[in-house]
């Protein structure tokens, strides 16, 4: 790119990158989602839009500012699954766009190579599901990329409203996931250290601004509701029956959506460690890489105190520690992929810093290349099955090859399922459902033993929406749903309708997920519902019994 000009080789840049997010797209949108995950995401911004509120009405263990922004894209487009996924790629682009302009600063050679590396850490995990996290990391980049930048201009005024929108980003970043407040500090500590007053007063008014929406939050879904959902819960309640060992085994997979998501991969031509060695080589190296750039950038401070790159550097490090616990707290693909995309894609940029006497014009490209090109190897070879054999696969999907992916639709909605005869049983019990359904009825989703909600079929919530939810667990999770106490069997009692799942028996992880809660709610179904249907491998219809011996009772079938 150095015979280029400038303009040109930004261009080419982002040409680059939007390539990388375009050869997989078309297989990322017909490609199966996450059940609960992916069905949530759906499910929790119409109910906004019906007038719920998270915290209140539903469980939301994060901040409302995602499902605000799905709530307004299906207020102006519709609800349906592809609003919802391209949501979720402008939040993917939003991130690997803020790493690559953090990285420019070392030159556009190696902001590509970090821009790529994000991207074969952030596409693969849950496809196109626009869950908090990437959405709020992705702000928090751009936003450190505005700061910085405020930090270069002389003019005042212009300074100033650089910062002030560098605030609100981060602000914003909050409202999607106030777990995110570590890295947020932390790294706007750095970019604020010996600013002009005006640009600190600014950006701290910006913060504020973009926080500020909490208030509303908290004055209409009330404030004991929101600690409890969005503190309490995920932090006290939730944590044990999610938690994995850390650092993960060698020999095995210990979280149960890692063991399922590995069935039907696409084969691997280069000899390669075990997948579960990989995992537990990758957690070893996103722990290495935050080192890394701690320690990188507290020398390249010593060495230039007053250099710009060097305050990005330590900019970056800030935000990575803050991060890290998004690793620590449950070490599988996704959770550490959150992580590794920022942390670990920025390594080029570490490893040319290193290189670096004074120089304070344009880098070496051979140089950048070089550092680029080796950080992409390490990604390819060491830990293929989760960045380059999965991108490669959507990238496969895109054209029709190695595609497994089964269409659900319903009520003029579609659902994408993983597996063909779920996805078969769960169209029997849509239609089911028609005949046994009455306009207003309230609907109960869940698995078959209700002392254990370590996950649930969201899904059927967003292809019913004639029905409201019955439960405030449209999100099941263990030591939350099935707590002592917890609203789950009163919940039901208040259900007309209730489909049950044993697809998630076999869920086993060395956690809290184990445990069994109250079986009251099992009686509740016991007591109150009768089976109408049993739809094989899986599901099961129950309809409120006094329905079936009243005069007016639905007929009852069977599915199997």
């Amino acid at each position: 790119m150095r015979r280029l000009s400038p303009r040109a080789r930004s261009t080419l840049a982002v040409g680059v990158v939007l390539a990388a997010f375009g050869l997989p797209l078309r297989g990322l949108l017909r490609g199966a989602g996450p059940p609960m995950e992916e069905g949530f995401m759906l499910v929790f911004p119409e109910r906004v839009l019906a007038g719920d509120l998270p915290n209140r009405d539903f469980l939301h263990l994060y901040g409302p500012g995602g499902l605000w922004l799905l709530a307004g894209v299906f207020k102006v487009f519709g609800v349906s699954l592809t609003a919802q996924r391209l949501v979720a790629l402008a939040e993917q682009m939003a991130l690997v766009f803020g790493v690559l302009l953090l990285a420019r600063w070392w030159g556009w050679t190696i902001a590509v190579c970090c821009a790529l590396a994000s991207v074969l850490f952030i596409v693969p995990p849950i496809g196109l599901t626009a869950l908090a996290w990437v959405g709020a990391v992705g702000l928090g980049l751009l936003a450190l990329v505005v700061g910085l930048e405020s930090r270069r201009i002389t003019d005042p005024v212009r300074a100033g409203r650089r910062a002030f929108g560098a605030g609100a980003l981060l602000g914003i970043a909050l409202l999607f996931r106030p777990d995110l407040v570590i890295a947020v500090t932390l790294s706007a500590l750095v970019v604020l250290q010996g600013a002009p007053r005006t640009v600190q007063r600014c950006l701290v008014a910006g913060l504020a601004s973009g926080v500020s929406p909490y208030l509303i939050h908290f004055a209409t879904a009330g404030p004991a509701n929101v600690i409890q959902g969005m503190v309490l819960d995920p932090v006290l309640y939730l944590r044990g029956g999610r938690q994995l060992p850390i650092p993960p085994p060698w020999n095995r997979f210990d979280g149960m959506l890692q063991k399922l998501s590995f069935f039907g991969a696409l084969p691997w031509p280069i000899p390669t460690l075990s997948s579960p060695a990989q995992l537990a080589l990758w957690f070893h190296l996103v722990l290495g890489s935050v080192a890394l750039i701690v320690g990188v950038a507290a020398w390249a401070v010593r060495r230039d105190a007053r250099g710009f790159r060097p305050r990005v550097l330590v900019t970056v490090a800030a935000f990575s520690v803050g991060i890290l616990p998004q690793a620590l707290q449950r070490a599988d693909s996704t959770h550490l992929a959150w992580v590794a995309c920022v942390v670990m894609a920025l390594l080029p940029v570490v490893l040319l810093e290193t290189a670096l006497t004074r120089r304070v014009g344009p880098l070496p490209r051979r140089t950048s290349l070089l550092a680029g090109g080796a950080v992409l190897a390490a990604i390819a070879l060491l830990i293929p099955d989760f960045t380059l054999r999965k991108y490669t696969d959507y990238v496969l999907q895109s054209i029709g090859i190695h595609r497994h992916a089964y269409a659900i639709e319903h009520r003029g909605r579609t659902f994408l399922y993983g597996d063909e005869a779920d996805a078969i049983a769960a169209r029997r019990v849509l239609e089911a459902v028609e005949h046994v359904a009455r306009p207003g009825d309230r609907l109960f989703v869940g698995p078959s033993d209700l002392r254990r909600t370590p996950y649930g079929d969201a899904f059927f919530y967003f292809l019913l929406p004639q029905l409201t939810p019955a439960t405030y667990y449209i999100e099941l999770d263990p030591g939350v749903a099935n707590a002592s106490g917890s609203r789950l069997a009163e919940d039901l009692r208040s259900a007309d309708l209730v489909i049950l799942s044993s697809a998630w028996d076999s869920w086993d992880e060395p956690n809290g997920s184990r445990k069994l809660g109250s079986d009251e709610p099992n009686r509740v179904v016991r007591e109150l519902f009768c089976r109408v249907g049993t739809f094989d491998p899986h599901y099961e219809l129950y309809v409120r019994c006094e329905r079936l011996r009243g005069p007016h009772g639905a007929g009852a079938g069977s599915g199997a």
